[in-house]
């Protein structure tokens, strides 16, 4: 009686012993909703993770990088490119797979077979064992499919054409990526530039005040005012040399490099800014629809789904192949109570064969709707495309128009208010101006200097930008891009 029950006891145990191995070794959901999940294969992923390849680009940290050369190092070491080039040798290879439907399929097969069998003879059952060995030479060919085979070349033509212009188009993007991250980095630098020079005007207007102070021309409240401004100049210089290193950071990881990779730009005065608007609006707007590569790349795919509405309906029509076997064989057989025999000799086998769907539940009907479908869909896809470049453009070119009136508007600010500081300044030391009117002409010059820095760097920023939309900037060298 009890030998049972141990084996039960035994099975069980046995069962849970597995299920716990199991656990520990596959990987099972969360145990709850409320915990965190730490499981052994997010911390294989968690080691692994590091060791992958990373940025193995060194930049000389005592050169001076210009734009060109920093867009040139992007295209040359970002992943999005790699990327690109990659999906375009796919489709590379798809359109020879799509070729080589043209091609015969040929094939050596070797066939080797033995059997053994029982056969009735009279009264009694005799035993039989026969063999074969056949190498042949397996051909298969389409011969005539009504374009089924062009229609899939086509397809793949026009998809690795589209692959191409998408390439293209993760260049336009990358460039524009490294130009509009390098001109952040020069708004920022010009920024910490300025709050350094907003520094050194305010320390001097301290100075200034502890001097006539001594001299008792100045009062104490005018010292602490001077201090106050000192100070806040301070806080301004330290946030934007934080802004500073945040844009060379986003600039080192726009190119595919860490955020901390040292290296140097050119100053923005160095700079020469672009100069007045040549063409115009619709001008801009007529080239951007002509070339830009993701417009041209849609016109591609709907090229594809022409192609695949020819391979849809060929469907509907006869096929005619041709199959054949060349080779030799070799046999051999025994029989009970009879001698053994072996024989060999060539073999062929040729057949011209015509096939015709006639019937399979609507499938051929649904595949030619389904494609002219997706034709319609790429077709809207392309006007609401060209609605949206016209109306980027139209935005460019307004953005740009703007940013060549704020410059000159922050130019012409600039130059009076460094007359105004200095004027200032030279009336406190004769004692004709009080410190106020120092400290409010030092703080306008240093609102006008973040200005203009910020408006020229705006200017060069919406001039990349305008020849982001057009698609100038896959045609022109990035020094060389402007109106």
């Amino acid at each position: 009686m009890k030998r049972p029950f141990q084996s039960t006891i035994f099975f069980l145990i046995l069962m849970g012993v597995v299920s716990s191995l199991d656990r520990a070794a596959g990987q099972s959901a969360p145990e709850s909703p409320d915990k965190i999940w730490h499981g052994k294969s997010a911390q294989e992923l968690s080691r692994s993770l590091p060791t992958l390849p990373g940025a193995a680009l060194s930049l000389d940290a005592a050169h001076e990088y210009t734009l060109a050369e920093l867009v040139d190092l992007a295209e040359e070491h970002d992943p999005e490119t790699r990327v690109a080039w990659q999906q375009a040798k796919a489709r590379a290879a798809a359109l020879g797979i799509a070729r080589s439907a043209w091609y015969p399929v040929i094939a050596a097969v070797a066939v080797a077979n033995t059997t053994r069998t029982r056969v009735l003879f009279a009264s009694d059952f005799y035993r039989q064992t026969y063999g074969t060995f056949s190498p042949e030479v397996h051909l298969e060919y389409l011969i005539f499919d009504f374009g089924g085979r062009s229609g899939a070349v086509e397809a793949a033509k026009a998809n690795l054409l589209a692959a191409n212009l998408a390439f293209n188009d993760t260049h336009r993007k990358t460039i524009f990526a490294v130009m509009a991250a390098y001109y952040r980095l020069l708004n920022a630098m010009g920024q910490r530039a300025a709050a350094e020079v907003s520094l050194k005007n305010a320390q001097a207007v301290k100075e200034d005040a502890e001097e006539r102070l001594k001299h008792g021309l100045a009062t104490r409240p005018d010292v602490l005012e001077a201090e106050a401004v000192a100070a806040q100049a301070e806080y301004d210089l330290q946030a934007a040399t934080g802004a500073e290193e945040i844009a060379h950071g986003d600039l080192a990881t726009a190119m595919g490099l860490p955020p901390g990779t040292p290296f140097h730009v050119q100053d923005i005065s160095k700079l020469s800014l672009p100069v007045s608007l040549a063409d115009s609006v619709d001008a801009a707007m007529t080239r951007a629809l002509e070339q830009r590569p993701d417009l041209q790349a849609q016109f591609a795919r709907l090229k594809a789904a022409d192609a695949a509405i020819r391979q849809a309906r060929s469907s509907d029509f006869p096929s005619l192949s041709l199959n054949g076997d060349g080779g030799s064989a070799r046999q051999f057989g025994v029989q009970d109570t009879l001698p053994s025999a072996y024989a060999g000799g060539e073999t062929w086998n040729v057949s011209l064969s015509l096939r015709w769907t006639i019937f399979d539940g609507t499938r051929r009907e649904h595949e030619v709707a389904q494609a002219r479908a997706e034709r319609a869909a790429t077709l809207a896809e392309i006007e609401a495309t060209r609605d949206r470049i016209s109306n980027q453009v139209w935005a460019a070119y307004s953005n740009l128009k703007t940013a060549e009136r704020q410059q000159q508007a922050a130019a012409a600010l600039l130059a009076a208010a460094n007359e105004s500081y200095a004027a200032a300044r030279e009336s406190y030391s004769y004692g004709v101006r009080n410190l106020l009117d120092v400290i409010a002409a030092q703080k306008a010059l240093a609102q006008a200097a973040s200005e203009d820095v910020s408006a020229r760097a705006q200017l060069l920023l919406q001039s990349a930008n305008l020849a982001f939309q057009t698609g100038d900037l896959i045609y022109l060298p990035p020094g060389k891009i402007g109106p």
